[in-house]
């Protein structure tokens, strides 16, 4: 897939529209988006992040900056730029891939959140899986978050 769908895409095979051009710039901000968030993710994350699964010295739970919204934002990063990037394609090759990719990195997070669980302890990190999503953002808040009115 790798060599062919980059030349099927030059070609237009599997093209099923054609953005108009604020869509198409849109679609770049989306993607823009989603390299933002996996910056600021990995930033954050400081000698935290690994690229394998496995316990760092002070291996904590992170549950502030971007780990407050979701519990993997460099994998929701990925997922947004790789829906804009298909988006902007037009391309049913496209959104196969980001429907492919999208079920890895899900299963990815659930064999990290496994590990997490075992090592920094399920209390800890249960905690943590109860009040964050896993990679989609709450649009509002819990109830227990909102404030009280007097």
């Amino acid at each position: 897939m790798i060599v062919v769908a980059p030349a099927l895409l030059v070609m237009g095979a599997f093209q099923i529209w054609v953005n108009p051009p604020l869509l198409a710039w849109a679609m770049l901000l989306v993607v823009a988006a989603g390299v933002a968030l996996c910056v600021w993710a990995r930033l954050h994350l400081g000698r935290l992040w690994s690229d394998t699964v496995t316990r760092k010295e002070g291996h904590r739970v992170v549950d502030t900056g971007p780990y407050r919204l979701v519990r993997h934002p460099i994998y929701t990063g990925f997922i947004v730029m790789d829906l804009g990037l298909a988006l902007l394609c037009g391309s049913a090759l496209a959104l196969a891939g980001v429907a492919m990719m999208t079920v890895g990195l899900w299963i990815k997070a659930r064999l990290e959140e496994q590990f997490l669980s075992e090592e920094l302890g399920a209390a800890a990190y249960g905690s943590y899986k109860a009040r964050t999503p896993m990679l989609v953002p709450r649009l509002t808040r819990r109830p227990e978050a909102k404030q009280r009115c007097l």
